[in-house]
């Protein structure tokens, strides 16, 4: 079969709003409409709400729908279930893990979240401690993981945990989809310095996962898991903007709204940091170009740390020209929101919330040693623990 052009996307989309008119389908009906017409992503398979066709072609549908006001499935509500779960799902899963979970995490109806961090096993995430014990046709897990975004709202989780101490900390890791409702699943909110819990610590005891919900061969979930961090560090780092998107357009709009606050200094700055965040904007789009010819590579770690580095240096000016009301915080309410906002309510707030940046989806420090090794090409560092058991490590 052929892939669709652009024009046959076009027709097919056309096809979709009048079998399903926006104003009067309601908007899971619509995005699950949707779905079944190949248009979510239309570079997945067919039947998995794709055409196969090219990734690029994916705006072609956007555009016909955002001129029909149609509805989206949200996705920053969504982000880890799109960004990560989904590519692993489509790469390690079975036929019936992929039609069981793709559609709904798709349409929004099923939230993800990630247990892959642990209390010591954060930036070395390949010493993680969690176990699971084969008994019979299940798993037998008991751990605790950490800093889990949306796990007090998700359904599922992608989660990795030690099925072999006996080998090195990189192998005898195992991945599996634990339901986030199951006994033995516990969400007790972490609050950050935002004054909310987006995060959360999630403790593990006695949770049994059916073998059919394993993705990946046993002892092999280390492989598995770079997909999904690879995905990770490009859904973070290189998710499109418009121009002045991001960190960078609030304080480019007070600058040009409120001439008393400017000084020469301020203004240097604010023009370098302007550049370097157009400059991440665009390489984000050639990353996104790169990812048509496959899955994405580590060049996603360089585009989570300029995403980290420039968060916390605009927002940190920001702040400093606004002057004493840069001191301001609005709400310390404790919330546990449905969605990590980088760039919502206030000054104050931009400027807490990227100090996270360049911890999450992968510390800086590790980043930094991914795009030395695997992007440059320069020696790795020593490792003394290469051949050593997992259950030998030092603790």
């Amino acid at each position: 079969m052929t892939a669709p052009d652009a024009a046959e996307l076009r027709r097919r989309t056309r096809e979709l709003l009048a079998a399903h008119p926006p104003a009067t389908t309601a908007r899971t009906d619509f995005l699950k409409a949707r779905f079944d017409a190949g248009l979510a992503w239309v570079h997945y398979p067919a039947g998995l709400g794709g055409l196969d066709a090219p990734r690029s072609l994916q705006p072609v549908v956007d555009a016909e729908l955002t001129a029909a006001d149609a509805p989206d499935n949200d996705p920053r509500r969504i982000g880890i279930g799109l960004g990560m779960a989904a590519p692993t799902v489509l790469g390690f899963g079975t036929d019936e893990q992929k039609q069981r979970f793709l559609r709904p995490l798709w349409v929004g109806e099923e939230v993800w979240c990630q247990l892959f961090s642990e209390p010591g096993a954060g930036s070395d995430l390949a010493a993680l401690g969690t176990r699971a014990v084969r008994d019979g046709d299940e798993w037998v897990v008991d751990g605790q993981k950490v800093w889990t975004s949306s796990a007090h709202v998700a359904r599922w989780a992608i989660l990795i945990a030690r099925t072999d101490p006996d080998v090195p900390k990189h192998r005898g890791i195992t991945y599996f989809v634990c339901d986030m409702t199951d006994p033995g699943v516990e969400v007790r909110p972490l609050r950050q310095i935002t004054g909310e819990a987006e995060f959360n610590e999630v403790f593990l005891t006695g949770v049994r996962i059916p073998d059919s919900r394993r993705l990946g061969a046993v002892g092999e979930g280390w492989k598995v898991a770079q997909t999904t961090l690879m995905n990770e560090r490009v859904s973070i780092g290189g998710s499109r903007i418009p121009r002045e998107g991001g960190m960078i357009g609030p304080v480019a709009r007070t600058w040009r709204e409120r001439p008393e606050l400017r000084t020469h200094d301020l203004h240097q700055r604010l023009l370098t940091l302007w550049v370097e965040a157009e400059v991440a904007r665009l390489a984000g789009e050639r990353l996104r170009q790169q990812l048509v010819a496959g899955q994405p590579g580590p060049e996603g770690s360089g585009m989570k740390l300029a995403f980290a580095r420039l968060n916390q240096e605009i927002s940190g000016l920001e702040v400093e020209l606004l002057g004493d009301e840069g001191l301001l915080y609005s709400d310390w309410t404790m919330r546990r929101p449905e969605l990590v906002d980088f760039t919502g309510r206030d000054a104050g707030y931009r400027y807490l919330r990227s100090k996270g940046n360049s911890i999450e989806g992968g510390t800086s420090e590790v980043l930094l040693n991914i795009v030395a090794e695997r992007v440059l090409g320069l020696p790795a560092e020593p490792r003394n623990d290469k051949d050593v058991a997992w259950k030998d490590l030092s603790r």
